[in-house]
């Protein structure tokens, strides 16, 4: 016989009240657990077939019921199926995330040079002080696990590890609590030597399951650093402008807006820690850190999109450019953005 809704219903309850009492559970306390809704006289039938079916045992007579070993294998294997399932709905959540804001930055993009007749660049949102939100260890095999590491802005890092040793589930529950009790909330910067240390008594014999989550950490959180992505829109506009627009100089600054590495000088003294969120800056000439732009003036602002994400979008134009507009294009834009980003959530 298969367990069905109300039976799976009544044994987790059973389950639940036993790890929080350590008592023998009855029908009258069960009756009276959340949401179940059920007689006493229903629960007491219910509880005389799961002992049947050997997921209850009653340790001795008018006692009431404990969870047997084939039980509690029931119970694990329902919140590893339930945890499993969390990550996937993790998963599509950040794929439709990273889909609309990347859409959202390009076209943001496009339209402020559209707008200003200046050249546009918008950073991709980067992680600032990421903290790490949840972590999920499954055996896929005998010695075989996988590693689940989601951090802030539901970016999710997965990876195969080998051990030296089988662990069963109920050991891998157990690591799994103790992981996220000791790890979640933190940043990688408080994640240090007292933190490991402690993480690694606890576990025990299974240190290298901690040291092997640490580097899938580290990674997960260090890539989002080093992975900007950077939008450009309007190279073109440059040549509107005849002081910008003699051949060499034209197609260096062209050139520029092509390459990553060139522009992240800037981006990072615009996301530097005294740079506050939404701050105006304004670069002109030889003040901007990237030398190409040494005969333009730079317009920059920093959105927050919430959950650790930050990103900057910058205006490119001659010295001349039209200040008082691009700042004000610049402060509207970053309020609607942030609005509109947050009402998505």
């Amino acid at each position: 016989m298969e367990l069905d809704e109300r039976k799976e219903k009544i044994l987790k309850a059973i389950i639940q009240t036993y790890l929080e009492t350590g008592e023998p559970v009855g029908s009258r306390t069960i009756s009276k657990y959340s949401g179940l809704k059920l007689s006493s006289a229903t629960i007491r039938n219910e509880m005389s077939d799961l002992e049947e079916l050997g997921y209850i045992i009653q340790p001795h007579t008018s006692a009431g019921r404990i969870p047997s070993d084939k039980g509690y294998r029931f119970y694990v294997d329902q919140i590893i199926q339930e945890k499993d399932s969390q990550v996937n709905a993790m998963q599509d959540m950040m794929i439709q995330r990273v889909d609309r804001v990347e859409l959202l930055l390009k076209q943001m993009a496009q339209i402020l040079a559209s707008n200003t007749n200046y050249a546009t660049m918008v950073s991709g949102p980067n992680y600032h002080q990421t903290k790490l939100k949840f972590i999920q260890l499954s055996r896929v095999e005998a010695n075989k696990l996988l590693i689940v590491v989601v951090v802030e802005g539901n970016i999710i890092r997965n990876s195969f590890v080998t051990l030296d040793e089988e662990l069963s589930n109920e050991e891998i529950l157990n690591l799994n609590i103790l992981l996220n009790n000791s790890l979640n909330g933190l940043t990688i910067q408080e994640i240090n030597l007292g933190v490991i240390a402690r993480l690694k008594e606890q576990a025990g014999i299974h240190r290298q399951v901690v040291e092997f989550v640490l580097n899938e950490v580290s990674e997960a959180i260090g890539s989002q650093a080093e992975d900007l992505q950077i939008y450009t829109s309007g190279a073109t506009n440059i040549f509107k402008y005849p002081e910008l627009s003699d051949t060499e100089n034209a197609s260096k600054l062209i050139s520029t807006l092509e390459q990553k590495e060139l522009l992240k000088g800037l981006f990072d003294e615009s996301q530097a820690p005294s740079a506050s969120d939404s701050q105006i800056q304004v670069y002109i000439g030889d003040e901007t850190p990237v030398k190409t732009m040494k005969d333009c003036s730079v317009v920059t602002a920093n959105y927050v999109l919430g959950d650790g994400l930050r990103g900057t979008i910058g205006i490119i134009g001659p010295k001349r450019m039209d200040y008082e507009k691009v700042v004000g294009t610049l402060r509207t834009l970053v309020t609607q953005l942030n609005e509109t980003f947050n009402k998505q959530q």
